[in-house]
């Protein structure tokens, strides 16, 4: 079926995520952060992964609790749609360009997380949105999904167009590997 929802509250934050691996990039995105429900729902569309995540979080502190506790989810969610992770391309990579902007990305589904981030935003903040929590939702989610996850800013001047073109690189990436195959998996391990 490669869909999947999860459920996590805490003291924090209370979120839903529904993924369907072979949707249309449908989404019905809800976090109570303007942009990143706008990086989210490019997510989903890019990725042609359907997506139904709804947070509420301790927004009066910050939007850290809220942005991380979103990765971690949707972490979880893809994780078990992808199921043993058998008969799926595995590995994923894009150059996204946006405007003045390019970042790239490089993934692997292999239950070894890991991240590397390079780049630096010039503002603190995008709208109501710590561009800082970027790295924050990136690592969530890898960690909790198994991803091996590369993430480049190579260069760009406006962080509206940085934080959306990796984003949208991420997402082409994630479409890449998770595309059907011949139903083994990508291993000599015989599993990932």
């Amino acid at each position: 079926m490669r869909e999947a929802a999860v459920t996590r509250n805490t003291k924090e934050t209370q979120i839903t995520v529904k993924v369907k691996l072979d949707g249309k990039g449908e989404y019905e995105i809800s976090t109570g952060i303007g942009f990143f429900d706008h990086m989210l729902t490019a997510l989903s569309r890019h990725s042609g992964i359907s997506m139904q995540i709804h947070a509420e979080g301790d927004l009066h502190v910050d939007a850290h609790h809220t942005v991380e506790d979103t990765g971690i989810v949707l972490g979880q969610a893809l994780n078990q749609a992808l199921g043993d992770k058998s008969g799926i391309a595995r590995y994923g990579s894009a150059y996204i360009p946006m405007d003045e902007a390019l970042s790239f990305c490089s993934l692997d589904l292999s239950n070894r997380p890991y991240v590397v981030f390079l780049g630096e935003f010039t503002n603190q903040m995008i709208g109501s949105y710590d561009a800082c929590l970027t790295e924050e939702f990136f690592r969530a989610l890898a960690v909790n999904a198994g991803i091996t996850l590369h993430l480049n800013m190579c260069y760009g001047k406006n962080d509206h167009h940085k934080c959306e073109a990796l984003f949208k690189a991420f997402a082409h990436a994630l479409k890449a590997a998770v595309q059907e195959t011949d139903g083994t998996v990508l291993s000599t391990k015989g599993a990932l």
